[in-house]
């Protein structure tokens, strides 16, 4: 029901007198009307409104949900009115096709049921959204009131996977990888540093949202590179005396059999200061792609040179792989030098073997920028990337900015859309390409977020909303991780780190070999 204290010790004194009132009914009507009588007594507490002040400016609220475009059956998006003062929110939403919604609380806290029958109702359509606060004073203000959209694209992916890390951290404050029914506001951990103490590991990567085929990697001494399909957890160790490290930062085939790796060592520096916290950066990095049919990797030369190749992404049809490169630096010296080009590959997956050579889309040098973390939709429409001002690793870079690039045009764009004076990076697209998540350090600087916009076929990007919950402003106050690699999962995850576990501590590994 409602998050007010004052109503639960209203509801919990009623419950209290139930037995005495109940002996003059029935055992068949006893729980109608305990049910009723409940339900009198939450309306009962809900305060008229009443000579309310025209305030003629928009309410200031957290999240900042004002003009975003949601998917129909989204997660309620509650939130606070960061009003002075303010000791009780009253909220009604009406919808453009049908429909109302009526809250009042200490914040803006929607029932799901109800949220999702009235964002059902208006697909395609908009809320209005009417905001009354009161003050302790015990005066009432309305605000102007505000739109949020329904989009007709659906959303009907189950939720998100992402770790969550405190940042600068390579071990420490348990880092985590969740997933998140992104139609309710249940967070569920899939492996928690805890449950394998003193190791990191990069994050989970399905297969184009698909939760039966997932990768992850555990770095450093006892580590390993996990593959999972239809259940079953396979541990590799992707070291060779042929390659320089393990792979990580993977890319699946759409097959399903092949997936791309980097194989890199990864390093950070911290600045002294106040304008910059971090800066991560690569000693080397090449890429490799793993045949898991047979347990073979697929090295080419062409990506496995002096320079630093990294993040590779294979296309939608799975004939191209995206990947960044740069030239080898003296990092961390050199660290201003980092310039990584926007290049590709071609990939024939019958054969398992590389195309022989190697197209640059955009030269990092000659434009004194940086293009890395591509990202192909899975309809084969469009690549989006980051660009930042150097490094290839832009989730450390404030000036790291979301690009779109059409696939048929070859023409890109800045997402102006989405970009804040702060980090954006990660993105990743949703099963059917019509929405993506990327995180972003918009709100203060440091801690990476995750956030959701739709995109149309003509490649007009709607305003982002930040990730529901249920009490929006206790959860990102009071929680100092970021969200680093959000990315789709159609359906719920299944994992056993009861045996994940085992196998991680028991050293036993698939040894690969280079395929000749």
């Amino acid at each position: 029901m409602r998050n007010s204290i004052f109503k639960y010790c209203v509801i919990l004194n009623a419950v209290k007198n139930l037995d005495n009132t109940k002996q003059m009914f029935s055992r068949s009507f006893a729980p109608l009307w305990m049910t009723m009588t409940l339900l009198f007594i939450l309306s009962a507490c809900t305060e008229q409104v009443k000579q309310a002040e025209s305030i003629n400016r928009l309410p200031h609220i957290y999240p900042d949900y004002i003009g975003v475009t949601i998917p129909a059956g989204i997660a309620p998006l509650n939130f606070q009115v960061l009003e002075p003062s303010i000791e009780k929110v009253d909220v009604h939403i009406t919808g453009s096709q049908g429909g109302e919604l009526h809250v009042q609380d200490q914040w803006a806290n929607f029932d799901i049921k109800d949220w999702h029958e009235l964002t059902e109702a208006n697909r395609g359509g908009s809320l209005n959204i009417k905001v009354q606060a009161k003050g302790k004073e015990g005066k009432w203000q309305a605000y102007k009131d505000f739109k949020i959209y329904i989009s007709p694209y659906p959303l009907d992916d189950f939720g998100l996977t992402y770790r969550r890390i405190q940042p600068g951290y390579e071990v420490g404050g348990n880092i985590g990888i969740y997933q998140r029914d992104i139609h309710t506001f249940e967070e569920t951990a899939l492996m928690q540093e805890s449950a394998v103490p003193g190791r990191c590991f990069n994050c989970h990567t399905p297969n184009r949202t698909n939760p039966e085929t997932f990768t992850l990697q555990v770095r450093g001494e006892g580590g390993g590179t996990l593959v999972q399909k239809d259940g079953v957890q396979t541990w590799y160790n992707t070291k060779t005396d042929q390659t320089k490290a393990a792979g990580s930062y993977a890319s699946w085939h759409p097959d399903g059999r092949y997936c791309a790796y980097a194989a890199n060592a990864v390093h950070q520096s911290f600045f002294v200061g106040k304008d910059r916290n971090i800066e991560v950066y690569h000693s080397f990095s090449n890429i490799v792609v793993l045949d898991t049919q047979t347990g073979e990797l697929i090295v080419s030369p062409l990506l496995n040179t002096d320079a630093l190749e990294i993040f590779p992404a294979f296309s939608a049809d799975g004939k191209t792989l995206y990947f960044s490169t740069s030239e080898n630096c003296n990092v961390p010296a050199e660290y201003e030098k980092v310039k990584c080009s926007l290049c590709a590959i071609s990939f024939d997956a019958t054969t398992g073997t590389f195309g022989h050579q190697v197209d640059t889309l955009l030269h990092g040098p000659a434009t004194d920028k940086s293009y890395i973390q591509a990202r192909p939709s899975y309809d084969g429409r469009w690549l989006m990337f980051c660009r930042a001002e150097r490094s290839n690793f832009p989730v450390s870079q404030k000036e790291s900015d979301l690009w779109l690039m059409d696939l048929q045009t070859g023409k890109f764009r800045c997402l102006d859309e989405v970009n804040s004076p702060q980090t954006e990076s990660y993105p990743n697209w949703s099963s059917n390409s019509h929405w993506f998540v990327f995180s972003s350090k918009s709100e203060d600087g440091l801690h990476s977020r995750a956030y959701l916009a739709s995109i149309d076929e003509e490649g007009k990007v709607t305003k982002p909303f930040l990730l529901p919950q249920e009490n929006p402003l206790k959860y990102y106050r009071n929680m100092f991780d970021s969200f680093n690699c959000p990315d789709f999962t159609s359906s719920q995850v299944e994992f056993d780190i009861r045996t994940a576990r085992e196998n991680l501590f028991s050293n036993e590994r698939v040894q690969v070999k280079i395929k000749e």
